[in-house]
């Protein structure tokens, strides 16, 4: 009986150890953060935090898919469960990507692989083919699908990509920079209302035009 706690504690740990370690990615950088620290945050010794993940680099690439892959996968499940308007579909999946990601410390992650990537490049091939390529699947598909349908008019697919996610790297950058200084006399962001604004202007340039209809003769 008295083994239990500590088995629940074992199984806890991965967890434990991967919240320590994007609270302290987050706040340091993953240059700066050391595996000593994020084993002392999670309570557990170095050697602890070794047998689960063998270096700093694993440590990270495991923070990468716990707190990002896993909500580019739930974004492909809505993709392919979702029946209706594909403009409906974008709203909900760059709001989700938002509520899930943006706003909270796994939007860190970005700000670290850009300001970090060209000192690590084998962190940043990773984050290429688990964050950014996916990433580009997911909306690249689902632009195609509102093509398909003829929602959306013909359509740049790749660089379209590029557009809707621009905003979304600006939000992000600024959610975790600026917005984590609390400085007053900058301009106001509100990122759902930013959201809001990109995807109507997008879309209204995505839609395809209605066909005019024929005046009858009189």
């Amino acid at each position: 009986m008295s083994t239990a706690p500590r088995q629940r504690r074992k199984e806890a740990r991965p967890q434990e150890l991967l919240d320590a370690a994007l609270e302290l990615f987050v706040a340091n950088g993953f240059a700066a953060t050391r595996a000593e620290q994020v084993a002392a945050r999670a309570g557990v010794s170095k050697g602890t935090l070794y047998l689960y993940y063998p270096s700093k680099e694993e440590l990270f690439k495991a923070v990468v898919r716990a707190n990002l892959s896993v909500h580019i996968a739930e974004g492909a499940d809505i993709v392919a469960q979702h029946q209706g308007s594909t403009a409906e579909l974008l709203r909900r999946v760059m709001n989700e990507w938002w509520s899930r990601v943006g706003q909270g410390p796994a939007g860190g992650i970005t700000k670290i692989m850009l300001a970090e990537a060209r000192n690590f490049p084998e962190l940043a091939e990773f984050y290429l083919d688990e964050v950014i390529v996916p990433t580009h699947r997911l909306l690249g598909g689902l632009i195609e699908r509102g093509i398909a349908s003829g929602e959306f008019r013909p359509l740049p697919v790749a660089e379209t990509v590029h557009v809707l996610i621009g905003p979304m790297l600006h939000l992000t950058l600024a959610e975790h920079s600026f917005g984590v200084c609390g400085l007053a006399n900058g301009p106001a962001i509100d990122a759902p209302a930013v959201l809001a604004a990109q995807l109507d202007l997008l879309l209204h340039g995505m839609l395809a035009a209605p066909v005019p209809t024929k005046k009858k003769e009189s």
